[in-house]
């Protein structure tokens, strides 16, 4: 027998996901939340945790297990409770001011795009926010992650049949993920959410489906001379080496004011960071990148194995928990300038703040646009200077950057794994992607009071100020 085309692998996918959906789409609040609670516990769960996350390194070679395992559980642990009270069954807002009565609609089917950076934490967040909102969900997995996806999915089919839901809800394209197959998936679908490399943002965004997609992050940290410089070193190691830099929202360029430049590197040293020599920039730089591409050899992996790659031999610099490279300039001619998905932290010195805005607009503009900056501060007016003038969706203040940004328990940002990056990242959205894009809502319309306005009501200051 021939084997099936790609279009009629997606269809069939697709027509069990119809009729699972379907029978989703009777449950009321209670069942539809009980359904999002089965479902993570296949990953809460922490021996199934632990398991994945082993898992995903192993076969991406990508992070850390330890981390994996806390990322898993907090961000999954995060998104339960900014679903706990959100009703996304039958109405979920009357305004009886306005006459508007909205109801919560699926969005039918929606296709998601998973990277193999974050192989397990990004589909339990897609697959909870599509469940929430009565949706099937048809899961394409990098190939490096596949099996850890793969696994997770017949954990959550456990949990299924515990309850009785339908186990068609949540499936993935069949192995091997090929191109072909994903692109019918965009097509076939209803949504579409993608997270991970620009190529499968663009290739979502010309399929003809609605989608979400997420810009490149490269975030930049900005610290000025009113800094708590000690917090600042510690925060940016907790977050720059976590599952050694895999996240999109590790920092990769510290652009530091030129009166604490010193100290704020005396005490990125004291927190196991290391200053590679101009001669060992170099020698980095030539493996890190070949013919413009990361190597995979060094992504997200120890500093150790990044030293051994790079035929860097200082006991310092091998033995450290980071290393970082002293740059002046943004763009392709300066690579450092981008992002990394490596243990290396890139840093600059300004002359005073408005200098040090200039030098995190350069890099901006370079790549990261839209994504997001951090700022280490004293000055809340500083903060929202950046938010008034620099071309990104979130100002992340004095905080652990990864941690931050994708939503924490103590900042009120949406637990999310995908960071919207508006139209200067050529997105849609520009918020963290949450539950409420995974929903239509129907409004009924009601008559009110009329509210009619008169031409001078509108037109008579201009009219007075600049016609008479």
């Amino acid at each position: 027998m021939a084997p099936m085309d790609p279009h009629s692998q997606v269809a069939q996918l697709i027509q069990r996901a119809s009729e699972a959906q379907a029978q989703l789409e009777t449950y009321d609040q209670a069942a539809v939340d009980e359904l999002v609670i089965a479902t993570a516990w296949a990953l809460v769960n922490p021996d199934n945790n632990q398991k994945l996350s082993e898992l995903a390194v192993a076969e991406t070679g990508l992070g850390k297990v330890a981390d994996k395992v806390i990322k898993n559980h907090r961000k999954t642990l995060g998104l339960l409770r900014d679903l706990r009270d959100a009703k996304t069954v039958g109405v979920i807002n009357r305004d009886p001011q306005l006459g508007i009565v909205e109801i919560a609609r699926p969005v039918g089917i929606v296709g998601a795009i998973v990277p193999s950076t974050n192989p397990v934490a990004t589909p339990m967040n897609m697959i909870l926010n599509a469940l929430k909102c009565r949706n099937a969900i048809i899961l394409s997995p990098s190939p490096k992650g596949q099996p850890s996806c793969t696994r997770l999915i017949e954990l959550i089919y456990l949990e299924l049949d515990r309850i009785g839901a339908p186990r068609d809800l949540v499936q993935a394209l069949p192995t091997p993920v090929s191109k072909d197959l994903s692109m019918e998936m965009l097509k076939q679908v209803d949504l579409v959410v993608v997270t991970g490399s620009q190529n499968n943002v663009r290739a979502a965004y010309t399929c003809g489906t609605p989608a979400f997609g997420v810009g490149a992050g490269n975030v930049t940290s900005l610290i000025d001379e009113t800094a708590d410089l000690s917090a600042a070193a510690s925060k940016i190691k907790a977050s720059k080496t976590f599952d050694n830099a895999t996240s999109c929202s590790s920092e990769n360029s510290l652009v530091m004011v030129e009166a604490i430049y010193n100290d704020m590197l005396g005490a990125l040293t004291n927190v196991n960071g290391c200053l590679l020599t101009p001669q060992e920039t170099a020698v980095l730089q030539t493996a890190l990148w070949h013919k413009g591409h990361l190597n995979a050899a060094m992504l997200a992996k120890p500093v150790a194995v990044m030293c051994e790659v790079a035929g860097i031999t200082r006991k310092a610099a091998c033995e450290a928990d980071f290393l970082m490279v002293e740059e002046t300039g943004a763009g392709a001619e300066f690579p450092f300038s981008g992002e990394k998905m490596a243990l290396v932290l890139t840093l600059y010195r300004a002359a005073d703040f408005d200098h040090a805005k200039q030098v995190a607009r350069t890099i901006l503009d370079y790549q990261g646009k839209g994504h997001s900056l951090s700022l280490h501060s004293q000055s809340s007016d500083r903060a929202e200077l950046l938010g008034l003038e620099m071309p990104v969706c979130r100002v992340i203040v004095n905080q652990a950057h990864c941690f931050a940004t994708g939503g924490s328990f103590d900042n009120g940002l949406p637990f999310s794994l995908s960071m919207g990056c508006g139209t200067w990242g050529g997105n849609v959205t520009d918020q963290n992607v949450h539950y409420r894009h995974f929903m239509n809502v129907t409004k009924v319309v009601q008559t009110i009071a009329a509210r009619e306005v008169t031409v001078d009501d509108i037109f008579g200051d201009y009219q007075r100020r600049h016609l008479s």
